[in-house]
Parts: C-alpha cells; sequence; structure tokens
C-alpha cells in the first residue's frame, strides 16, 4: 500500500518536493522526525537574518503549507499522511521565533516540537481529530509550535540568561 500511495506523488513536482519536506517524509521510521530534521539547516540559515526576516520566511512557510500539504494529501489520496511533513517544517520555524539560536536552544526547541507534535496535549488532539484538509493538517502544528515556542522563550528568560 505504501508503494502504491508513493507512486501517486513524484519529487519532481514542487508541492509534492515542498510537501514531503525535500523527500525527508518518505524516510520509512519516523517520518515527522525527519521532517522536523530537514527544517534544521533552514532555521539556522534564518538564523542569520533579521527577526522580521525570520518571521516572514515563517509566515510564508505556514500560509504557502495549507495549499502544499492541501494538494499532496489530495495526490495521495489519504489525508495527512505520515511522509507530508511540511507541517513539521513550518512548526520547526515557528518553535525558533525570536529566539537566539545556539547548540542548547537547538536541542531544546526540537525536543519540545517533537513532544508536542507527538503527544498531541489539547488543543493539538482536537485539531488533529476534527479539522482537515491542508488547513488542519497545518495548524496542529502550528499550535505545537507555539507551544515549543513559549516553552523555549520561558525556559530562556528563567534558566538560560
Amino acid at each position: 500500500m505504501e508503494a502504491e500511495l508513493r507512486k501517486k506523488v513524484s519529487l519532481a513536482n514542487p508541492l509534492h518536493l515542498l510537501g514531503l519536506g525535500f523527500g525527508s517524509g518518505l524516510i520509512p521510521f519516523m517520518p515527522g522526525t525527519m521532517g522536523s530534521l530537514a527544517a534544521v539547516p533552514i532555521v539556522i540559515g534564518l538564523a542569520y537574518t533579521t527577526p522580521l526576516v525570520f518571521l516572514c520566511a515563517t509566515v510564508i512557510a505556514v500560509v504557502l503549507g495549507i495549499v502544499i500539504c492541501d494538494k499532496t494529501a489530495k495526490a495521495m489520496g489519504v489525508h495527512d499522511h505520515g511522509s507530508i511533513v511540511w507541517d513539521e517544517v513550518a512548526g520547526m520555524l515557528i518553535t525558533f521565533l525570536f529566539i537566539p539560536l545556539g547548540a542548547t536552544n537547538l536541542i531544546l526547541g526540537f525536543i519540545l516540537f517533537r513532544l508536542f507534535d507527538i503527544l498531541k496535549p489539547w488543543p493539538i488532539s482536537y485539531i488533529d481529530k476534527y479539522i482537515h484538509g491542508g488547513f488542519g493538517i497545518m495548524l496542529d502544528d502550528v499550535i505545537a509550535g507555539l507551544m515549543a515556542c513559549g516553552c523555549l522563550h520561558l525556559i530562556n528568560l528563567y534558566w538560560l540568561v
């Protein structure tokens, strides 16, 4: 069944390439984690820009992600298939908004985002279950990213000053 689904998407299609996290979502184990890892070079690259550029790139990733994830899911014929990981890429960008990037923050942010994305505390679990389409695929990871970002800001405020 997986082979049939993967035949429906092509990395030559720019929407599928992004939807599948530059191919990281096709790795057969932990595709969400692989998609989050694929976002790390983007996060590092954006850390060398201004906070405004980082924010604008993040907003663009989220807004375009709705279309990217929707089109990729429709091509596969499956809502939020595990190999669709652009939502993880966008969630990782959100996690690091206005965070000074260093090794400690990068590791903590990655772990926090993955925990929220995997454990799906409320409201993430509700959104994941009841909101569909590209918007639903993106929204649960947007919320996970916001939660991870909030925690990372608190950690930086109280422990890493």
